[in-house]
């Protein structure tokens, strides 16, 4: 069972491997409560992973400790199991899914783990990983339905209510439930007016399904870049605490995530993965009645493969209008660009692109369509401009 002993107790253990990390003010991010970022994407390896994962290893027999170890998980876990495994001297096997970002097969390679991709989503590559273990011995360390993982990750709440004291609420990341399981425990336990909300990704929201139904349900499938809480079946053990433990538990659009994580980089100047901007997500667009409490969102891990992080910064420009296109229908002619490209300035927009298409049938022969991408302010000047091409007679699609 996870007790509180056994948190503070895995307190003492982690504080020769992991830091003990900042609790920053986040204003600028929302003005609807005094919001504040636990910063797990500054530990050790990236992600709180590392507290769970050193906390169950530490706490292995020596017999268990030869046999080696083994671990599923789609990026963060893995690290943490085999950082933990190189500093305890044990050989430690990663299955890991094909699609896990490079960077994290790579990072976890760095520390010494053998890596086994498995071709599907993190739960195929947990049947894989418990595959080898019946085959070859291996002890295997489950990311979350584990007590001491749990309890691991429950030093965050910990943490939270030293650096916090009079917390109203806090909002954590959910996957299979390991870190909100801990937080939650640990939080009721010393502060049981403080809220405690679960984050979902809304293309994978196994847990928030689960709850809905009143059972454990395994989704047919899950698609969502937040890769760290990719998960299709929550874990029996965390989905009991969760039901015991957890106020609400909420989910986040791709749009949403994608648009938290472009405002950490600009406004708080930190870089978290999609897992780890979830909670953020959730307090940036209303998805809880937060307004005026004091709230902390776990930012739960910043290891984001460059490529994506490209992706997600286009599509959060997207969404806060800050980039747009047009497609405006209009007579090939001299002087048409130019008047376009004069309203656009007028409105104080910037075009980055410009594409003529002449080439779709179904258009006059003397017409074509014209793709502006534009540097904007927010949608508002997005419609201004929309509305002044409209006035100068332009034809918008």
């Amino acid at each position: 069972m996870v007790t509180l002993d056994k948190i503070y107790h895995a307190a003492y253990v982690l504080k020769k491997v992991a830091r003990k990390t900042d609790l920053i003010a986040a204003p600028a991010l929302t003005n609807n409560c005094e919001l504040y970022l636990k910063t797990e994407n500054l530990q050790v390896t990236g992600s709180f992973k590392v507290r769970g994962a050193y906390y169950k290893i530490s706490q292995l027999s020596e017999e268990e400790k030869s046999h080696g170890i083994i671990a599923c998980s789609a990026g963060n876990h893995a690290q943490g199991v085999a950082l933990a495994a190189q500093r305890s001297g044990i050989e430690s096997v990663i299955c890991m899914p094909d699609g896990a970002p490079i960077s994290k097969v790579e990072a976890t390679k760095s520390y010494g783990a053998k890596v086994e991709l498995v071709k599907g989503a993190y739960d195929d590559a947990a049947a894989y990983a418990q595959k080898l273990q019946q085959e070859k011995g291996y002890t295997f360390i489950h990311p979350f339905e584990d007590d001491e993982v749990i309890a691991g990750q429950g030093t965050i709440g910990l943490e939270i209510l030293d650096q916090l004291s009079d917390v109203d609420a806090v909002l954590v990341p959910i996957g299979g439930g390991g870190l909100v399981s801990g937080v939650a425990y640990a939080i009721k336990q010393l502060r049981p007016e403080c809220k405690v909300y679960g984050v979902q990704a809304a293309n994978a929201p196994s847990m928030y399904r689960s709850l809905e139904q009143g059972e454990q349900i395994t989704l047919d499938s899950v698609s969502t870049f937040a890769d760290g809480i990719a998960v299709k079946h929550p874990g029996d053990t965390t989905y009991q605490l969760v039901k015991q433990y957890v106020d609400e538990v909420v989910t986040v659009s791709e749009d949403e995530i994608a648009a938290a994580i472009l405002a950490l980089i600009e406004k708080q100047k930190m870089i978290a993965e999609g897992a780890g901007a979830v909670a953020v997500a959730a307090a940036m667009f209303g998805k809880l009645d937060l307004k005026d409490k004091k709230v902390v969102c776990v930012v739960s891990g910043g290891n984001i493969d460059v490529n994506i992080l490209n992706r997600v910064i286009t599509r959060g420009l997207v969404m806060g209008g800050r980039n747009a296109t047009l497609v405006i229908a209009l007579e090939d002619k001299p002087g048409q660009l130019q008047q376009v490209s004069e309203i656009i300035s007028n409105c104080g927009g910037n075009v980055v692109g410009v594409h003529h298409d002449r080439a779709d049938a179904n258009m006059a022969i003397n017409s074509c369509y014209l793709r502006i991408t534009m540097e904007t302010r927010d949608h508002q000047q997005v419609e201004q401009i929309r509305n002044d091409l409209k006035a100068a007679g332009f034809r918008l699609m």
